[in-house]
C-alpha cells in the first residue's frame, strides 16, 4: 500500500468528481481509472458512492417527487450509507496492517478518529468545494447569491486545509508510532434483518 499525502487524495477525490459529472446522474457507470484492488481504486470507489448519494439526497428533496419515487430513492440512500461505512472500514483495515507492525513509543497514544473516518470527511468536503464552487460561478443567479456561495467556498478551502495537514500529521505521527490505531466496526443493526426489530418481527 502506497501511503499517499492529503494532496494525492484530494487529486483523486476530485477526480472522482469530475468523471461523475461527464454524466451527471445519479445512475452513472463506474469506470474506476485506477487498480480496484490497490489504495487509490478503493479511495476514487468511495468518493463516487459520495458524489451518487450527494444527488440522492438533492433528489429526495424536491416538491413534486412521487411518493413511488420517494420510497426508491430513500431505499437507494440507505444502501448507499451502507456501502458508504463498508468502504470507510475497508480503508481503516489497509492502514490497519501498515501501522500494526509499527513500534509503538512509550507514550503512544490512541487517535479518536481512524484515518479512514478522517478521509471520509475529506471526501464530503471535497463535493462541498466543488458544488459551492458551482454556485459561485451560477450564471442564473443574482450577485448576492454568488457573493454567499464565494464566501462558504473561502471557509471551505480553508478546512481542506486544516483537514490536510491533520491527515497528515496524524500519517506521520502513526508511521513513528507516536499514535496507534484500533478497529472499531460501526455494528450497524437496522440493515441487519435479524437485529432491526422492525424487519425479523415482520416474519413472525
Amino acid at each position: 500500500m502506497n501511503l499517499l499525502s492529503a494532496k494525492e487524495i484530494i487529486s483523486i477525490f476530485r477526480k472522482a468528481i469530475d468523471d461523475y459529472h461527464l454524466q451527471d446522474h445519479v445512475n452513472a457507470s463506474l469506470t474506476n481509472p485506477f487498480d480496484q484492488n490497490s489504495f487509490e481504486g478503493l479511495l476514487y470507489v468511495k468518493n463516487w458512492i459520495d458524489t451518487v448519494q450527494w444527488h440522492l439526497e438533492d433528489i429526495i428533496r424536491r416538491d413534486d417527487i412521487s411518493t413511488e419515487e420517494f420510497v426508491l430513492t430513500k431505499r437507494k440512500i440507505d444502501a448507499s450509507n451502507q456501502n458508504r461505512t463498508d468502504k470507510v472500514e475497508d480503508i481503516d483495515e489497509l492502514f490497519y496492517k501498515v501501522f500494526s507492525e509499527v513500534d509503538r513509543s512509550e507514550n503512544a497514544r490512541m487517535n479518536s478518529e481512524t484515518p479512514g473516518w478522517l478521509l471520509d470527511r475529506l471526501s464530503i468536503l471535497e463535493l462541498k468545494i466543488y458544488h459551492f464552487m458551482e454556485q459561485a460561478e451560477r450564471k442564473d443567479a443574482d450577485t448576492e447569491h454568488r457573493d454567499k456561495a464565494a464566501a462558504k467556498l473561502e471557509v471551505l478551502l480553508q478546512q481542506e486545509n486544516d483537514l490536510s495537514i491533520c491527515f497528515n500529521e496524524l500519517m506521520l505521527d502513526l508511521s513513528r508510532g507516536d499514535k496507534y490505531m484500533k478497529m472499531y466496526k460501526q455494528m450497524k443493526m437496522y440493515n441487519d434483518p435479524s437485529l432491526n426489530p422492525e424487519l425479523y418481527k415482520s416474519k413472525v
